[in-house]
């Protein structure tokens, strides 16, 4: 099996596995779960003894879930303490002394380790991105009485370009902000002839969850844009879309998510344009 790449894939699979892991690995499973922070900074031998199994066994549970070894798995939790970190100056300092390698710091340097990254997240994105289902989003955003759009903090900007996009295409486009704190008011306008676009990464937002849970008990389509097939909005939706962002040490970019956002709506003002023309070619047929 492929080792979880997420903390809340990993989080997720142990959860779900736990009933068949031995005894000793159940012990493990609930001390990591429950101490995210002394996995990511203690050593295996004080994590062993916290826990009250021998180090072996810690190694046979990151073996269980399909890593190498313990540090293998120790680096899921060092990314999400990270990433979790919201200030970004603090964010910069954890990854100092979480990392061993040396960071670029230069604005310089930065900048061509973003390019770098981005480069090679936009060719695994045009790469494993299925064209059915890109035909389907286009179709089910064509055919919609309303689209609404939610995407929260740093999924935020992304979603402001599409309801952007979609006004720009005369479409009937609202993005889910919560303005005011009425994100229960504005979930409560989503009906079974529209179309919802839920975009959020781990750790993702929970507002968002609540939107595609409401919109699947109405009966609306749904397209969600995450990071991972076990991604909680990929069991509601009718469509899913896994953008794999880059990330240059504790930063991850949007560059894959707006490029693919940006193409749903220019693929579908081409189909826009190709339904007037049939249009036109069937009146004209009348006389």
């Amino acid at each position: 099996m492929s080792a979880p790449n997420t903390y809340s894939e990993l989080q997720d699979l142990i959860r779900s596995r736990y009933g068949e892991l031995s005894k000793r690995l159940q012990q493990v499973a609930a001390y990591v779960l429950d101490n995210t922070n002394s996995v990511a900074f203690d050593t295996v031998a004080i994590i062993a003894e916290r826990a009250d199994v021998p180090p072996s066994t810690l190694i046979r549970f990151a073996n269980a879930f399909g890593y190498s070894g313990f540090n293998d798995m120790k680096q899921v939790f060092r990314r999400h303490l990270v990433e979790e970190t919201a200030n970004y100056t603090d964010r910069v300092r954890l990854f100092r002394e979480l990392e061993d390698q040396a960071a670029p710091e230069r604005p310089e340097e930065i900048l061509n380790e973003f390019a770098r990254a981005n480069a090679q997240a936009l060719q695994q994105l045009a790469a494993q991105t299925s064209a059915e289902d890109l035909n389907r989003a286009v179709q089910a955003l064509a055919e919609a009485e309303n689209i609404y759009v939610i995407g929260l903090r740093r999924s935020f900007s992304v979603a402001t370009y599409l309801t952007y996009a979609l006004r720009h295409l005369n479409r009937r486009a609202f993005l889910i902000d919560g303005l005011g704190g009425m994100f229960k008011e504005q979930l409560e306008l989503v009906g079974p002839k529209d179309v919802v676009v839920a975009i959020s990464f781990s750790p993702y937002a929970q507002e968002t969850l609540v939107l595609t849970e409401t919109a699947a008990g109405v009966g609306a389509k749904q397209i969600a844009i995450t990071d991972s097939q076990v991604s909680p909005l990929a069991s509601f939706s009718d469509i899913c879309f896994v953008v794999k962002e880059a990330q240059v040490d504790a930063f991850r970019s949007q560059s894959a998510s707006l490029c693919l956002v940006q193409s749903l709506a220019v693929s579908l003002a081409f189909h826009d344009d190709n339904d007037q023309g049939d249009k036109k070619k069937r009146a004209n047929a009348r006389f």
